[in-house]
């Protein structure tokens, strides 16, 4: 039968090798061995592949003839050449085409599992699962069981084998490659092969493990797709939605094996939220905030006020109100509050919220943009219209692009008419001042989620808004908009939503529904800038004579008709103003940004593994890579001396153990026996420890390893030999000692 190989890909040499690197490749290659898991026939049936190279090769004369037959083949383009498949019924072969220079050599079908294992080797993963799996797939056609391979039962199973490692890598590569749904139905493949064969559980494990990191991924792949693919993006929402059932939520603690700790994966949804629409994040998050979660809360408080706004659906904008209710005690998000208070009419409540809020900077922003007006409404609608459109927009791939102002949102007359019915409802003063009892009651935030919101807010804090000069001052005349305002990354936390704002790039035109002018604040570019505290204690006084304007008529005839609750509030706004004028000067203002960690299509999340790595567990091992060099150098000076001129092979106990120990001292006494001795040069740096995924006694290390080697044959020089290696080292723990058991040159 024809396989498609040759001798020097077999040895990984090319055609000008020198005799000297035959040699040395040959050896490299024999004391490599295949995953533990193939039986003693598939490696002998390997090993029996690299002999019959090996000793053709060597000898001139073979060499020669066997090279312009190599050449004969790899230049001849009269056809393309055929591989047979062997073991068909009826004496028929099976044809697999190749590409027209493709070499090929002349096996035994005893030899075909070691074909497959060293085509594996070399990173054919396709062209193995194209020689292997017909004979899982034709059993009627294909018979193993006749017994010509070997052992019927070994030979199945060292075939399924194959097929699973070829798909395991090929995903792999894949993976590298960015293609990550390819990756993850190559991988899913090898799963079900050996699911349903019931063999090799580990092998099982790995494919799986691989899945699980691949998730995220894939993920960003599916709902990045345009929104008429919607087969794909309903797969990526429902794998969303399983990782979220293992964490346990956005900020659960619950395991979905992707390697993602819980600010990893936070920052994984602030960067997934772009592929969202409004109406698809308003399901996924209202139904992530009642496990309770305070950042799935926190994200459908943005959805429903997005989605609200943009389409004129103050019922919305109510559901937004509602679950700040569940924040309001232990978060300060009284701006957010306010803004949804504004947007549903009620000025009262938003010029209530703003007395709470901590949010110095905004405030200050909020009052310097209310100068010459009678309250705080001015800065306000400046402030929540920009934040709308520049800050919340941009996280939904609808609202993108989309532009609207005060004045279009409450001319709408379904807003109108929504409004008018709430006007008439009782006032409530004290609505979203909860008790902290019936606050834990309704929603359940746990100390470690505050912890993590607060952490993240000191690591992620946006641009501040006293950062915004007197230069500064914003022209109605150029209006920015979500599409001209530049989409930042979103970041990691709930505070960092907010605060993520750039104000100092532009502002949208302020205005008021009913036709109501704010001139005094398009009017603000042109007044000199004045102290907050002087603006401020002007305001006081306007504030004790001069009754708010509302955002409505049924506002104004709220306000004529509770004059009580003027009083409180104009006596609360006092009080406010007062407490924020000692705070401000006494404080000054920090102004901190750091650049949010993202997860994206381009960036790794979790290491991907290497496709010509052994698959390997994550790294918990002991051994660091420090340490770990210090082993392999101990073994590079013993191969000096025992490979050396006195044959020092005694050195090799201190750092070998078997079945490489005996492989090694096998060498020395053939190279002693011959007279040949080596010098050696090494330079060697480690680029991974990694724990052996059954045998905590046992870690795998994979160094850079440049070797020079000088070789003597009696007395006189043979040749220099300089190879650049990626070298496997298998060390086992043994009497409070690394020793190395295999190598392997990749």
């Amino acid at each position: 039968m024809r396989i498609p190989l040759d001798y020097y890909r077999i040895l990984g040499l090319s055609i000008q090798a020198s005799d000297q690197q035959l040699s040395q490749a040959y050896h490299d290659r024999a004391l490599q061995l295949p995953r533990r898991e193939y039986s003693n026939g598939a490696i002998s049936a390997r090993k029996r592949l690299l002999d019959q190279a090996y000793d053709v090769l060597s000898n001139q004369k073979e060499r020669l003839v066997y090279d312009e037959e190599f050449l004969a083949k790899s230049y001849d383009q009269t056809g393309k050449p055929r591989v047979d498949l062997p073991l068909q019924q009826g004496g028929v072969s099976e044809e697999l085409n190749l590409d027209a220079h493709t070499p090929w050599i002349e096996i035994e079908p005893e030899q075909f599992i070691g074909a497959l294992l060293i085509l594996q080797e070399l990173g054919e993963y396709e062209q193995v699962i194209k020689l292997a799996q017909p004979y899982l797939d034709n059993r009627s056609i294909i018979n193993v069981d006749k017994g010509r391979f070997g052992d019927p039962q070994m030979v199945r199973a060292d075939i399924i084998l194959t097929i699973a490692l070829s798909y395991l890598e090929l995903g792999r590569e894949q993976w590298q490659q960015g293609q990550y749904e390819l990756a993850a139905s190559s991988g899913q493949k090898g799963k079900e092969l050996l699911l349903k064969e019931g063999l090799f559980p580990s092998v099982g494990g790995e494919l799986q493990t691989d899945l699980y990191k691949l998730r995220p991924y894939r993920i960003l792949e599916l709902l990045s797709l345009n929104e008429n693919q919607i087969p794909q993006r309903q797969k990526g929402m429902l794998l969303l939605k399983e990782m979220l059932q293992e964490r346990n939520g956005i900020d659960g603690t619950g395991d979905d094996h992707s390697g993602l700790s819980i600010d990893d994966f936070l920052r994984f949804i602030q960067q997934l939220r772009s592929y969202l629409t409004s109406v698809e994040q308003q399901e996924l998050f209202e139904a992530e905030a009642r496990r309770p979660s305070a950042v799935a809360t926190y994200l459908a408080v943005y959805a429903f006020l997005a989605g609200g706004f943009a389409k004129k659906q103050p019922a919305l904008i109510s559901k937004a109100k509602d679950l700040l209710k569940r924040l309001i005690q232990r978060q300060d998000v009284y701006l957010e509050l306010a803004v949804s208070c504004l947007l549903l009419g009620l000025t009262d409540e938003a010029s209530k919220a703003l007395s709470h809020s901590q949010e110095q900077e905004t405030l200050a922003f909020i009052y310097e943009y209310s100068d010459d007006a009678p309250d705080l409404l001015p800065g306000l609608c400046l402030y929540g219209e920009r934040w709308l459109q520049t800050e919340v927009f941009s996280h939904f791939r609808d609202l993108i692009g989309v532009e609207l102002s005060l004045t279009e949102y409450f001319a709408d007359e379904q807003v109108q008419k929504y409004l008018e019915n709430l006007a008439t409802e009782p006032p409530s003063a004290n609505e979203w001042e909860r008790s902290e009892s019936e606050e834990d009651q309704k929603f359940n935030l746990t100390e470690q989620s505050q912890k993590m919101i607060e952490k993240q807010k000191e690591k992620l804090r946006g641009k501040t808004l006293s950062d915004l000069g007197t230069k500064d001052r914003v022209s109605s005349e150029t209006p920015i908009t979500a599409k001209s305002a530049t989409l930042q990354p979103p970041p990691a936390s709930i505070t960092a939503i907010r605060q993520g704002s750039n104000l100092n790039t532009g502002v949208l035109s302020p205005s008021l529904s009913q036709g109501q002018n704010l001139q005094n604040v398009q009017n603000g570019q042109k007044s000199q800038h004045k102290p907050i505290t002087q603006s401020r204690n002007k305001r006081k006084e306007k504030i004790s004579s001069k009754r708010r304007p509302y955002l409505s008529k049924q506002g104004k005839k709220r306000q004529e008709t509770n004059l009580i609750k003027l009083g409180i509030g104009a006596l609360l706004a006092f009080i406010l103003l007062g407490l924020i004028y000692k705070v401000i000067q006494s404080i000054a203002f920090p102004n901190y940004y750091k650049e949010p960690l993202m997860i994206t299509l381009n960036q790794q999340v979790v290491p991907i593994p290497d496709p010509k790595a052994p698959p390997v567990e994550e790294d918990d091992s002991k051994l660091d890579n420090p340490k770990a060099q210090k082993v392999i150098q101990k073994w590079l000076d013993a191969k000096k001396v025992a490979f050396g001129k006195d044959y020092q092979g005694e050195e090799l106990d201190k750092i070998l153990v078997d079945p490489l120990l005996s492989k090694q001292k096998n060498r020395v006494a053939s190279n002693q026996k011959s007279g040949t001795y080596y010098e050696y040069e090494h330079q060697i740096e480690v680029t991974s420890v990694k724990e052996d995924e059954t045998d905590p006694l046992k870690v795998i290390v994979t160094a850079n390893v440049k070797e020079i080697a000088q070789s003597y044959k009696g007395g006189s020089k043979a040749g220099t030999n300089t190879d650049d290696l990626i070298v496997q080292y298998d060390l086992f723990r043994k009497d409070d000692q690394w020793f190395i058991q295999n190598i392997t040159v990749k």
